[in-house]
């Protein structure tokens, strides 16, 4: 909560702010003010390895096989896999290479998208209606007892009986993401581990926990179950292998006093610079983390230009 109070929307701190057409059209709009400045986007090209040489990244080679050179190499990779994976053949300390891989990502986030047909009706203030109940963020802990049981089932492998939820109905603010008289809800949703005791992350499992999301918010909206149209669910490993966040952590890395400012997420990386010339990081395993703000990808490019500029 407190990492959420650092942002601020049109000057009110703290405050969410949704995005007209859903968020992925921040990322359509970065790209077309990219492209119209002479940048080429490629997808569906992995990386394979980053490209250095006596030191210094020159640029990399994709899966395929094909090498692209570059004046510099920016990373928004997390950090494991930009040094442990990328830069595996690279000499560097091994002090910091141990830095990087006890850099903790722990997570037990589960995600669930859902289709609705009418919005939720709660119990303290009833109505389908788009109200202010829908507005924001809603979260669903009624006592710190009961995030405590959530947290401690978690801790021993299990499934939370009783999750933390945090909902977003963004339809009851911006119409244009669902169909006339439908509407949508994303929960956010702790504690769901990323091991397991006894078992795996399967089909079965993921609808075990998504069973138990909707239980928990059908006591607070009572028709909210039968308000399901369909349903995805996202495991800490499905995040994990779909987004390339480790463990499933959202912002790359725990957001802990330990692993803020410039132990983010080494010392050695601090100001977005790497121990490999060339090389910067941009993503959210660096300062100040994640959460859509643009924040470290805004200050690795100043690194870059500022570097450049001494040249």
């Amino acid at each position: 909560m407190w990492h959420h109070m650092f942002g601020e929307v049109n000057g009110e701190h703290g405050t969410w702010g949704y995005v007209r057409g859903g968020m992925g059209r921040i990322s359509f709009a970065m790209a077309a003010s990219a492209e119209a400045h002479g940048a080429v986007i490629r997808t569906n090209a992995p990386v394979e390895k980053i490209l250095i040489h006596d030191g210094r990244a020159e640029g990399v080679r994709l899966e395929n096989g094909e090498e692209l050179r570059a004046k510099a190499v920016l990373s928004n990779a997390e950090a494991k896999r930009t040094f442990l994976q990328f830069c595996a053949d690279a000499e560097l300390d091994k002090g910091f290479l141990k830095r990087i891989a006890h850099f903790k990502t722990d997570s037990a986030v589960i995600k669930l998208n859902i289709a609705l047909k009418e919005l939720p009706s709660f119990k303290c203030l009833p109505g389908t209606s788009p109200g202010l109940q829908h507005a924001g963020s809603c979260d669903i802990t009624p006592t710190t007892d009961w995030v405590q049981e959530a947290y401690e089932d978690a801790e021993r492998g299990e499934l939370s009986k009783k999750p933390y939820i945090e909902a977003y109905m963004q339809s009851a603010t911006d119409p244009t993401v669902a169909p006339t008289g439908y509407h949508t809800i994303s929960m956010f949703c702790q504690y769901a581990p990323y091991h397991l005791k006894g078992r795996e992350w399967s089909d079965d499992v993921k609808n075990e926990m998504a069973d138990n999301i909707v239980a928990t918010m059908t006591e607070f909206a009572p028709n909210f179950a039968d308000a399901i149209i369909e349903r995805q669910v996202l495991s800490p490993v499905d995040i994990e292998q779909r987004y390339g966040m480790p463990n499933g952590n959202i912002f790359h890395g725990e957001i802990t006093p330990d692993q803020l400012f410039s132990l983010r997420p080494a010392p050695e990386c601090a100001h977005y610079r790497t121990p490999i010339e060339g090389l910067y990081l941009c993503g959210s395993s660096t300062h100040p983390g994640g959460g859509v703000m643009g924040a470290p990808g805004h200050n690795a490019a100043k690194a870059v230009l500022s570097d450049w500029a001494k040249q």
